[in-house]
């Protein structure tokens, strides 16, 4: 049999044509797994981005988000993607609603990468699949999100946030226990839509159960504290003061904007100083209730780290080269089967013994700012 020609090109190119179809349903399967190609298949979008949207859960619940976070990531893409625009920053306010509609209109806008801390680990999902939609790489920052198409999660190790603060009060509790004739401990957690709070309490309770179950320490209340908010925080501790009838030596807060509305509670049943209370993200307010012996401890979180982590990450993207060497291998699981690259920083204690060795010394926090309103000599820092 003869073929002519024509019969040979049509061949060729039904050829031709199955292998590109072969080719692209390859790279459409292609995920980011912390080596090759980082802006390959669904992430197509950010090879060559300069223009990166970041948004930020809310500023209410701790004094980081825009004191810390926003400034540093700003400068942090600048340092890394030098050629890109301004980012596009903004804050859901506590609105996973607002920060659905913010991410929309990045999105429309022509951001090519997202830079999420989400406000509610869950809801965040839905940002993540409009953004994949237009092939639009979504960085988890600080809290995860429940979605095996996030690109990438940048947050420090936060069952070991949980561990330290659990710890110090392992190796504390003693003396207040002795200080108020009991050994009642409260546990005000983070807001449970929020992984990482999950993650705290888990940490908190693997340093705490032991003592619990032992004797030594008697839970007497926890709770989780919707949206992370201070004032129900305050309601929380002065509920387990009723309770207890003022009898609590030790409070476990989950974060220093909370402990300050706990403080204030324990102000008012004259208890401040006499209660363990433990914080977490070495805000100013945090570092000057330690120094002023209502707050025990923190937790710090150098922020510029995970910052820079994110925006490296996002050049990686942009310039289409491997991430490897940044996450080392690294995974954190969803519940929906994902197992995303991560960059996890290391958190640290801090308290009374090592605020000048860490957060002064970092330039995290500055002397004129802690010390403010803090009479002079306390603890040798101010």
């Amino acid at each position: 049999m003869k073929f002519s020609p024509l019969s040979h090109s049509r061949a060729a190119a039904t050829a031709l044509v199955g292998a590109s179809l072969l080719a692209m349903a390859l790279a459409g399967c292609t995920s980011n797994t912390g080596g090759g190609s980082s802006a390959s298949g669904p992430y197509s979008a950010a090879k060559g981005c300069e223009k990166v949207g970041v948004l930020l859960p809310e500023s209410a619940s701790s004094a980081r988000w825009e004191a810390n976070d926003h400034p540093a990531l700003v400068a942090a893409i600048k340092q890394y993607m030098p050629n890109a625009a301004a980012p596009d920053v903004t804050n859901a306010g506590g609105s996973d609603t607002t920060q659905l509609a913010q991410a929309e209109a990045d999105l429309t806008k022509g951001d090519c990468i997202l830079i999420v801390a989400p406000h509610d680990s869950t809801a965040a999902a839905t940002i993540v699949e409009k953004a994949l939609a237009k092939h639009v790489p979504v960085i988890a920052y600080d809290r995860l999100i429940q979605d095996k198409n996030t690109a990438f999660y940048v947050s420090f190790d936060n069952v070991k946030v949980g561990e330290l603060q659990g710890q110090y009060i392992a190796q504390n509790y003693q003396s207040y226990v002795t200080a108020n004739s009991n050994n009642n401990l409260v546990m005000i957690n983070g807001a449970s839509t929020d992984n990482n709070a999950v993650l705290f309490k888990k940490g908190a309770h693997e340093a705490l159960d032991p003592l619990i179950s032992g004797g030594q320490l008697k839970s007497v209340y926890e709770q989780f504290t919707p949206n992370w908010d201070n004032p129900t925080a305050q309601n929380e501790m002065q509920a387990a003061l009723t309770q207890t009838g003022n009898k609590v030596a030790v409070a476990y807060v989950a974060n220093d904007g909370m402990a300050g509305t706990v403080i204030a509670a324990l102000q008012q049943a004259n208890l401040a100083g006499k209660v363990l209370v433990t914080g977490q993200d070495a805000t100013v307010a945090g570092i000057q209730n330690i120094l002023l012996g209502n707050q025990s401890m923190t937790v710090y979180k150098a922020i510029p780290k995970e910052a820079n982590a994110a925006a490296q990450l996002a050049a990686a993207l942009s310039a289409g080269t491997s991430t490897a060497s940044l996450t080392n291998g690294a995974t954190t699981a969803t519940q929906d089967g994902g197992n995303l690259p991560s960059v996890l920083e290391t958190p640290v204690s801090v308290d009374k013994t090592n605020i000048a060795s860490t957060v002064l010394a970092d330039g995290y926090v500055t002397k004129a700012e802690i010390c403010a309103n803090v009479p002079a000599g306390t603890d040798g820092v101010c």
